[in-house]
C-alpha cells in the first residue's frame, strides 16, 4: 500500500520594506524602558531620510512619466510697439496654468507661488509638490514692469504673472510655441524677447549703466526694439562695462 505523501507549499515570507523594518526597530526601542536616547534619535534620523529619498524616487517617477504628457502651449500674449505691431509673443500664465492643471493633477503634483519684495524687486517663487511628499523650487526676482501706461499695481501684477510663467516653465522644462508657427527661423529684423529685455534691463543696472544712454547708442527708442541679432553684442557691451567697473 503506497503512502501518499502531501507537499505543503509555504508562502514566501513577505518583502519588508527599508522604511517598514526601521519603524519596527523604533517600536521596539520605544518599548524598551532602558532604551539609550541617543539611538532613538539617530534611528529616527535614518528613518526620515529613507522617507525622504523614497519620496525623491517616487517624484522623479511620475515626472517622468508627466514630461511626456505636457502640452505645448500657445503664444496668445504679445508686446507691440507704438505703431500696434506685435513685435514678441508669449505664453499668458492663463493659459498655462488652464494646460498643465489636469496632467499635474493626474501623476499627483501641485504647483503654488511665494511672492514677496526683496531689495526693491519683486520674488516669485514656484513649488512643485508631490504626492509622496517631496517638492521643488525656484525664485526669479525681478523689477516691476513699468512699461507703456501702467500704474504701481499693474506694474507689480505684470512681473508676478511674468514671474509665474517663468519660474512654472523652469520647473516644469515647458515649450510654447505662435499661434501661426510655420517652423520657419525668425529673420534678422525680428526684435528680442521679453524675457532678453528682461536681461539687459537688470544687466543693466547690475553694471550701474543709464538705459537711456545705452538705447541711444544702440539707435533704439527702448530695449525692446534691439534686434535680435543684436542681443549677444549688447550683453558683451554692459558685461565689458562692469568689468571695467570692478577693474
Amino acid at each position: 500500500m503506497s503512502t501518499a505523501v502531501k507537499t505543503i507549499e509555504h508562502a514566501p515570507a513577505p518583502v519588508t520594506s527599508e522604511s517598514t523594518a526601521i519603524i519596527q526597530v523604533i517600536e521596539r526601542a520605544a518599548m524598551n524602558p532602558n532604551v539609550d536616547i541617543d539611538k532613538m534619535e539617530r534611528l529616527l534620523q535614518m528613518q526620515e531620510r529613507i522617507l525622504a529619498r523614497n519620496a525623491k524616487a517616487e517624484y522623479d517617477a511620475d515626472f517622468a512619466l508627466m514630461q511626456q504628457e505636457l502640452p505645448v502651449i500657445v503664444e496668445r500674449g504679445g508686446i507691440k510697439d507704438r505703431n500696434g505691431n506685435t513685435q514678441s509673443k508669449y505664453a499668458l500664465w492663463e493659459d498655462i496654468n488652464e494646460a498643465i492643471k489636469p496632467v499635474l493633477a493626474k501623476y499627483g503634483f501641485g504647483i503654488s507661488f511665494r511672492t514677496g519684495k526683496i531689495d526693491g524687486q519683486i520674488s516669485v517663487t514656484a513649488v512643485l509638490s508631490h504626492r509622496a511628499g517631496h517638492r521643488e523650487e525656484t525664485t526669479l526676482e525681478l523689477p516691476t514692469d513699468a512699461s507703456g501706461s501702467k500704474n504701481a499695481v499693474q506694474s507689480v501684477g505684470s512681473s508676478t504673472s511674468y514671474g509665474k510663467r517663468y519660474t512654472a516653465g523652469a520647473l516644469l522644462n515647458l515649450t510654447s510655441r505662435g499661434e501661426d508657427d510655420d517652423g520657419k527661423a525668425a529673420g534678422a529684423s525680428q526684435t528680442i524677447t521679453e524675457d532678453q529685455a528682461i536681461y539687459l534691463r537688470e544687466l543693466i543696472e547690475a553694471v550701474g549703466a543709464d538705459e537711456r544712454r545705452f538705447c541711444a547708442r544702440g539707435k533704439v527708442e527702448r530695449l525692446e526694439d534691439i534686434r535680435a541679432d543684436q542681443f549677444d553684442a549688447a550683453v558683451r557691451l554692459l558685461k565689458s562695462k562692469g568689468d571695467r567697473n570692478n577693474g
